[in-house]
């Protein structure tokens, strides 16, 4: 009897009694597309630097000093080299071409001490100071021209940056997101960006964090309630087609 009461509770923990409801007011709601088509949209790239994504500068500058086990390592970088940069170029590239917007962020102190940084980002010794290598952008997804960039010290870029007034300056309603780590910075985003009414679609191939399980997790708990996920290819698809339909 009291198996059977432990299966019951967790069929029922394993529903979501609000999908419905989230996926016609933020997934399947067809505004999502006219603001395609109206260019209300744009790509925002998270993090991408040499300080946490490009081995042996910034947090990997020493990799047993890290916090993150050689394995873990291996497997960030990995997904990062061969899936996550290669799939944010093919999207910057299909955004610039399309005239879409592409918005960089990434973590750099005002100062050269770094004593304008968040708490958060002290305690953690995270700092990237500026003209220094750890606040360059990774050469393959840096900025081209005139697009924007911002720069913060702390996880959330709404909240560190003035992210959401630029956005409303430039009538963006719906975002793209895709950087690292999965799980923190671009979570942040993905959640913020959701509760001041944007339309969001996290790139799940085009994001990365240091373990599969933390990634796994992370797009379980953000698809369907907080954002789209969808795949390079899909919003590529979607993206041309929508603005060939327009």
């Amino acid at each position: 009897m009291a198996d059977d009461k432990v299966s019951h509770m967790s069929e029922f923990d394993s529903l979501d009694p609000l999908r419905q409801q989230y996926q016609e007011s933020l997934i399947t709601n067809p505004e999502l597309r006219r603001e395609l088509r109206e260019h209300h949209v744009a790509l925002l790239c998270i993090d991408l630097q040499y300080l946490d994504a490009a081995r042996g500068h910034g947090v990997f500058a020493d990799s047993a000093k890290s916090g993150v086990p050689l394995e873990a390592q291996e497997y960030y970088f990995n997904r990062l080299e061969q899936t996550v940069l290669p799939n944010v170029r093919r999207l910057q590239d299909a955004f610039r071409s399309e005239g879409l917007e592409v918005i960089h962020t990434r973590i750099r102190s005002l100062t050269r001490d770094g004593r304008d940084r968040s708490p958060g980002h002290k305690r953690l010794g995270l700092h990237a100071a500026p003209g220094s290598k750890d606040a360059e952008f990774v050469e393959q997804v840096a900025p081209h021209g005139d697009e924007i960039v911002l720069d913060k010290t702390a996880s959330g870029v709404f909240n560190s940056t003035n992210l959401d007034y630029i956005l409303r300056n430039l009538n963006i309603t719906a975002l793209f997101i895709v950087g690292v780590y999965s799980n923190e910075c671009v979570s942040t985003a993905v959640r913020d960006a959701c509760d001041l009414g944007f339309y969001v679609t996290l790139m799940e191939d085009a994001c990365a964090t240091v373990t599969p399980e933390m990634q796994k997790a992370t797009i379980t708990t953000i698809k369907d309630r907080y954002a789209r996920v969808m795949t390079t290819d899909e919003a590529i698809r979607e993206i041309k087609k929508v603005q060939e339909a327009s």
